[in-house]
């Protein structure tokens, strides 16, 4: 089923592919911090002890640094989790032989984990008043 949150393109993105974790115990640490300002997801992710919580700072500390090297006017305290996504990848089958000619299988489910932050509405009303307040002072 496709989301709508799956169009959105604008903000700056992290991606973290073929991670050897199950998407079912990452879910729920994502939806933590969903819609959260940087700093406050961060100080919930480091306080966790899910891995899951340590693989999704890992992307939104990747995501927050692609959006401060992008726009050198941001700052940390201006940025939010716009979007988070774990998707499932493609899953590692192993195989367990049994006794009478019969097969187990072990799934290892891989998970991909797509981070999309963005600066708060108040952050660009304030950023857009010094760029045009700098422009008109002549610098």
């Amino acid at each position: 089923m496709k989301e709508e949150s799956g169009n959105n393109t604008s903000g700056y993105r992290a991606v973290t592919r073929f991670l050897i974790v199950s998407p079912f115990k990452v879910r729920p640490v994502a939806d933590l911090i969903r819609r959260k300002p940087y700093t406050e997801a961060m100080s919930i992710l480091e306080n966790m002890p899910q891995k899951g919580a340590r693989l999704i700072r890992k992307t939104v500390l990747s995501a927050a640094s692609n959006a401060l090297s992008r726009d050198k006017q941001l700052v940390e305290d201006m940025l939010y989790i716009k979007d988070i996504r774990i998707d499932e990848g493609p899953r590692i089958k192993r195989v367990w032989f049994r006794g009478r000619g019969r097969a187990d299988m072990l799934f290892k489910r891989i998970s991909h984990i797509t981070v999309v932050v963005d600066q708060t509405a108040s952050a660009a009303v304030e950023t857009k008043g010094k760029r045009t307040a700098n422009k008109k002072a002549g610098k």
